[in-house]
């Protein structure tokens, strides 16, 4: 055993310090980045909620459960870590005396059973990963495979070692059992394994005993530098990234712009002595959240498989721009930890080409180009539309969106390289308060020939405690022909329930939304801050809302500059009254043809699927009122598109696409119209005016090749009030 002493020592001192070595250099890296006061703020709270989020997202692998089949065998692969790591315990025991056994809980029988159970059952999730890897393969499926981009045989690398941790252990323990070295006789497969070998005599089961310790431990430590030299090394950075992790989600609001990890105005801009960084231009302008997201992805593909943009055949790609981001920061490391310019002229060449690397901008054929030219090309990161799916379904909570408009912010504010076709939403944004540039004289052309009128705060109505709610109408329910009618629809059906209401007409601005997300935090400030100046002086405390975008804008990003109210989107307050029996919804009748007039609201159809608006879904988690007032619509069946909730697919508007053109691969609007239509419903649902807008020119599309006639777009609230209306009838 002296030998096996000696050599197991060994081991450890060439291992250990390539391992410590590669951890010191990650750990500097990553506390090189900029600062997340956010993240260490009110330490009570934070520490319960990482707590939390350990037991669901770590122990619990919540995420990962959703996907059923990989979900099952990463749980029993990451279980068997755990519990595993307790017979490496025993295994360096027996490196000094061959029948060490854990004090007090190494005999028991429950933790031998638990140890042999999960091995064996981990033999099981490997053969699923196998089978997953072989039939997800890039190279048989190309752009569909989550996998595409991803270091495979690294992953097949982790799966023999993984085989042979299981493996060795139980050579170890075979031999040792057989020999009387080993006796927890909860350890079943561990104690058969020894009755066969018992008869291979006593030479022979002291070598193996000695060999299979010495690859059990070998292994382990080559799978420790494998780890820390991978995209593996989130089994140790995951649950580090899990606990500092946006909350509640890191979906909603866009964080604000830092300079030096404190929230930056125009204002504040002035009064700086130097010229600051606004957004991130370089990598090491990330925080050190954002470079420790970089660590920790683990190219599963998850992000990429439901990515909008990714899924059209454009170049973006959440996992690659992660490992872009991350192989670059790498590359980099040395000469932003070079103590001084003397130590970096003694750098590599290679660190010192990834120091003069742009982030953004031409890459020389690639979109992430792996050696030359630019880090990202910009027709990636211009094709994010900011759904928010890779934030929702990443495992490690890496925070894909926040990134993304942060470079944005970068290009925007600082290089004015943007596309053309923002260049006029922002000058419109700017001197007309609103997208369109039609100016606030026209905001309140949607209420015209309306049955009742439509008061307004500061002239009808003094302020906003005098009505229940100030209806917040948008631009473009208040300038977009197919928005007037949810606009329309959303006033005829309060006025029914007896709800009041007030409109700020042309007091109102756009929210700052799409700057915001395009870029432009100052122009995005300068609107909220003249709303919030509004509203507050109107006294607004509750406020109901038709699109998404302003739903999420004031609900949860006004607040950063100081507006906090309560904001409904008009689903949920029409469901309230719905429920409330405010507002009663009947059947059409079955002779009815169930089409819009031009004067009339769209009706009900027998059968509707609806799409969820990312920003209120996947953003707010807004799932069950909308599916909940279509449901209370008589006669009328739900069915719902293969991706919804919160796998749903976007319209293609977020993140400032709206007002840009789709010139690369296929629309992400008629992607999303043909799964509509594929549901065969009559009718699609939507409970936002940029997905209206979308989709419905997705179905004229479509209707120009003589199809789907019979078929419309429509806000829920127009379903309602038809329904509504056919009870006053």
């Amino acid at each position: 055993m002296r030998v096996v002493l000696v050599l197991g020592l060994l081991l450890n001192l060439i291992a250990l310090p390539i391992a410590i070595r590669r951890v010191i250099f990650l750990t500097r890296l990553i506390t090189h980045g900029q600062p997340a006061p956010d993240r260490l703020h009110t330490a009570g709270d934070r520490i319960a909620t990482a707590a939390k989020s350990e037991l669901t997202e770590v122990f619990g692998q919540r995420r990962l459960l959703k996907w059923t089949a990989p979900g099952m065998a990463h749980f029993t692969i990451f279980w068997a870590f755990m519990i595993l790591s307790t017979v490496y315990i025993e295994a360096y025991g027996a490196l000094f005396k061959s029948d060490f056994e854990i004090p007090i809980i190494g005999h028991w029988r429950i933790l031998g059973f638990a140890q042999d159970t999960i091995a064996l059952i981990a033999l099981g999730g490997l053969t699923v990963f196998g089978i997953i890897r072989w039939s997800n393969s890039p190279a048989k499926l190309g752009r569909q495979s989550r996998f595409k981009g991803s270091h495979n045989t690294g992953a097949w690398l982790v799966l023999f070692l993984i085989l042979m941790v299981i493996a060795t252990m139980f050579l170890y323990r075979g031999a040792a059992s057989a020999l009387g070295n080993y006796t927890n006789e909860g350890a079943y497969a561990s104690q058969a394994l020894g009755r066969w070998m018992s008869g291979w005599g006593t030479n022979t089961l002291e070598f193996l005993e000695g060999l299979g310790l010495l690859l059990h431990i070998g292994v382990m430590l080559g799978f420790l530098i494998e780890v820390v030299h991978s995209k593996h090394l989130h089994i140790f950075a995951g649950p580090i990234n899990v606990a500092f992790k946006r909350t509640p989600i890191a979906l909603g609001a866009a964080q604000p712009l830092m300079v030096a990890g404190k929230p930056v105005t125009m204002e504040d801009l002035e009064e700086m002595e130097e010229e600051p960084t606004l957004g991130v231009g370089k990598v090491e302008d990330f925080t050190w959240k954002g470079l420790l997201d970089f660590a920790t992805c683990t190219e599963c593909g998850r992000c990429q498989s439901q990515c909008p943009a990714w899924n059209t055949e454009k170049p973006l790609s959440p996992k690659l721009l992660i490992m872009g981001l991350r192989d670059h920061a790498y590359a980099k490391g040395p000469w932003l930890l070079a103590a001084d310019e003397a130590a970096r002229e003694n750098l590599p060449d290679a660190a010192k080409a990834a120091a003069e690397r742009p982030l953004v901008g031409e890459t020389e054929g690639e979109a992430y180009a792996p050696t030359g030219g630019a880090v990202i090309d910009p027709d990636v990161l211009w094709s994010c539309v900011t759904c928010g799916a890779c934030v929702q379904q990443c495992p490690v909570d890496i925070e894909h969106v926040d990134h993304i408009i942060e470079m944005r912010r970068y290009q925007t504010l600082v290089e004015s390289a943007f596309p053309n076709e923002l260049a006029g939403l922002f000058r419109n944004m700017e001197n007309k308060g609103d997208p369109w540039g039609m100016g606030a004289r026209a905001r309140l052309d949607w209420a015209k020939d309306l049955p009742f009128e439509v008061p307004v705060l500061g002239a009808d109505v003094e302020d906003a405690g005098e009505v229940d709610y100030l209806f917040w109408v948008g631009c473009a329910g208040a300038f977009e022909d197919r928005a007037k009618k949810t606009t329309r629809a959303v006033a005829e059906l309060l006025h029914t329930a007896g709800v009041s209401f007030a409109v700020l007409g042309d007091g109102e601005k756009c929210t700052g939304d799409s700057a915001r997300r395009a870029g432009n935090e100052f122009l995005y400030q300068m609107l909220a801050t003249e709303n919030i100046e509004v509203l507050n002086e109107m006294q607004a405390r509750k406020i109901v809302v038709t699109c998404a975008h302003c739903f999420n804008t004031i609900k949860n990003e006004y607040p950063q500059m100081g507006g906090r109210y309560e904001v409904l989107h008009h689903t949920q307050l029409l469901n309230r009254l719905v429920r409330e029996r405010k507002l009663v919804p009947v059947a059409r009748p079955s002779e009815a043809p169930g089409l819009s007039t031009a004067k009339n609201p769209a009706s009900t159809a027998s059968t509707v699927t609806y799409h969820d608006p990312c920003y209120l879904g996947r953003h707010n988690q807004v799932y069950a009122p909308p599916r909940e007032l279509i449901g209370a619509l008589p006669g009328v069946t739900l069915t719902e598109m293969p991706r919804n909730s919160e796998r749903s697919f976007c319209c293609g508007a977020g993140g400032s696409r709206m007002w840009m053109e789709e010139n690369l691969g296929s629309r992400i609007n008629v992607n999303r119209t043909n799964e509509a239509l594929g549901t065969g419903a009559q009718r699609i649902a939507v409970a936002c005016p940029f997905c209206r807008v979308m989709l419905t020119d997705g179905l004229v599309e479509r209707q120009s090749e003589g199809l789907f006639e019979d078929v419309e777009v429509v806000d829920i609230a127009q379903m309602l009030l038809a329904a509504v209306k056919r009870g006053e009838e």
